[in-house]
């Protein structure tokens, strides 16, 4: 990836946001219900064009449920550089007996030590990604 001084920034193409999100594994996941909107950290796996996450019963998945309609972000950051992604899109709970035991086989491990059953899916309606450059503010004339 190349920068220059006047546009430290990239727009990452979609492809190159999925390959950011399908080597990485931890992000954010927003969901809005009853007109509060809550955040909650995540691991996950992306493949094939869609985001996997596993949950328990709870705040999230009640969310969820009642409001399909989320928004996911991950990122990334050296001393360097840093990049994000943001996907905006719709979620459901897996429900059938192979899409279950596919998101099974991505070996998608909870955080804590608690049963988490129930896999979700976050299908995307739009994709952005960027990747930053740091580096000192200019001058201004």
């Amino acid at each position: 990836m190349m920068f220059t001084h006047d546009d430290p920034i990239l727009v990452l193409d979609e492809e190159q946001s999925w390959k950011l999100l399908e080597n990485t594994q931890h992000g954010r996941l927003v969901l809005t219900a009853a007109g509060e909107t809550d955040i909650f950290p995540i691991n996950y796996r992306a493949r094939n064009g869609v985001v996997i996450l596993r949950t328990a019963p709870g705040t999230k998945l009640a969310e969820l449920t009642v409001n399909a309609n989320v928004l996911f972000e991950a990122d990334g950051i050296t001393s360097e550089e840093a990049w994000s992604v943001v996907l905006k899109g719709t979620a459901r709970v897996l429900t059938g007996s192979q899409e279950i035991a596919d998101a099974e086989a991505l070996d998608l491990k909870s955080w804590v030590p608690t049963p988490k059953d129930f896999f979700v899916e976050i299908r995307p309606s739009r994709l952005r990604g960027r990747h930053f450059n740091f580096g000192e503010q200019p001058e201004r004339f």
